[in-house]
């Protein structure tokens, strides 16, 4: 279209739910299809959706992915009973981006917005903090069981030739519930990787951070693993970088984190890097500042927030509210997928154009026009707290 930015190749966008997707409408509308050709193969990965196809519209929009190098996705429900309930679902479905993660692989890597005027709530923190979550398995891929009275649980594992090796679990008295997670040496090995190719990137130290003293197998796999990659692969490069690796406790690194002043990349297993971005986040600012990429091994890369779908401002706006959810999570999201859609098409003005929102976005921020979740946090007051139209509309006036 004349006067509009041209893509050459189209992007996934992956839509969700409730007031991320209002949003989600609303950046699209005012913040990127005035000024940019949009090309997308969509997927509308709302709940109803997902539950109407039997979630095999999750499993399609993670083989695009694959197939079109990058996509970009807004925060999406997991289904548990209450949301059954409410959705009148026919059944429980997984997480979407478990779902994703499992047939892209790879790493997600997550990092605070820093933005003027905005200070963590950690004072001792100086330096962004970057997760890198692995994005496999473990309680995501998990297999669950009620036990309904007294008796035996065991591990079972069955090689092909049909032997098996059996270990104990517990031996219920009673009622209770057991849990069975997993992981593979290759998808560990990927990570490891990943991490150490990310930080020399980004030229951040990295720190690794289990429990393999309680879990002395599946931590200590993990462990064992870094250990091998780092020496094999790595250790050359990072001492030339000037960069070092360490392993800790999870609970010491918690500790480190608290009172170091930032400035590394600290990778964790999937469910510690899930629980430890949204407290590096809130504690850097808000969870709406901070970004999210999935990068997988064969090149692929995907661009979400890290929060969820902000269920009680969906819920105030439904009844016809003008809530202040905080969309710069959102934004960057998009300008991070276009950013890197420019990059793979060498077509610059399209990677200008992403930076230009960025700048705008922020600049909004340390010009004193904030959502709520911000202005209580801001150095000096707000020129006016915002709500979400208004907060786009000072972002688009930038633009």
């Amino acid at each position: 279209m004349p006067g509009k930015i041209t893509m050459d190749r189209a992007l996934v966008e992956i839509d969700g739910d409730e007031m991320t997707r209002v949003l989600w409408a609303l950046i699209k509308e005012k913040l990127i299809l005035p000024f940019v050709d949009l090309k997308t193969e969509y997927y509308d990965l709302s709940l109803e959706n997902r539950d109407a196809t039997d979630d095999s519209v999750t499993v399609e929009s993670a083989r695009a992915i694959r197939r079109l190098g990058v996509g970009v996705k807004c925060a999406t429900i997991t289904s548990n009973a209450a949301r059954q309930e409410e959705y009148r679902l026919k059944r429980l479905h997984p997480s979407p981006n478990a779902t994703i993660r499992a047939i892209l692989d790879g790493t997600v890597f997550r990092a605070p917005i820093p933005v003027r005027g905005i200070s963590p709530t950690v004072s001792t923190w100086k330096k962004p903090i970057v997760i890198g979550r692995h994005a496999y398995g473990d309680v995501y891929r998990a297999a669950e069981m009620k036990i309904p009275g007294p008796g035996r649980v065991e591990l079972v594992y069955t090689q092909a030739d049909g032997r098996e090796t059996r270990t104990g679990v517990a031996d219920f008295t009673g009622p209770g519930i057991v849990q069975g997670i997993h992981n593979l040496d290759d998808s560990i090995r990927g990570f490891a990787r990943s991490c150490f190719l990310y930080a020399l990137d980004v030229k951040l130290p990295v720190w690794f951070a289990a429990k393999d003293t309680i879990s002395k197998t599946y931590d200590g796999r993990f462990k064992d693993i870094f250990a091998e990659v780092y020496e094999g692969e790595f250790k050359d490069r990072f001492q030339t970088a000037g960069l070092s690796y360490f392993y800790t406790l999870i609970d010491d690194a918690v500790a480190r984190v608290i009172r170091g002043e930032g400035g590394f990349l600290w990778a964790c297993k999937n469910y510690d890097g899930d629980v430890m971005s949204d407290m590096i986040a809130s504690a850097s600012g808000s969870l709406a500042m901070m970004t999210s990429v999935l990068v997988s091994p064969s090149g692929a890369v995907e661009y979400e927030a890290a929060h969820g779908t902000v269920q009680r401002h969906y819920y105030r706006w439904k009844k016809g509210e003008r809530t202040s959810t905080n969309p710069v999570a959102l934004i960057f999201a998009w300008t991070g997928a276009l950013a890197k859609r420019a990059e793979l098409d060498a077509t610059p003005a399209l990677g200008d154009f992403a930076r230009r929102l960025e700048a705008a976005t922020l600049r909004a921020i340390e010009e004193g026009e904030q959502t709520g979740d911000l202005a209580r946090l801001a150095v000096g007051a707000p020129a006016k707290i915002l709500d979400s139209w208004e907060f786009v509309e000072a972002v688009a006036g930038r633009l």
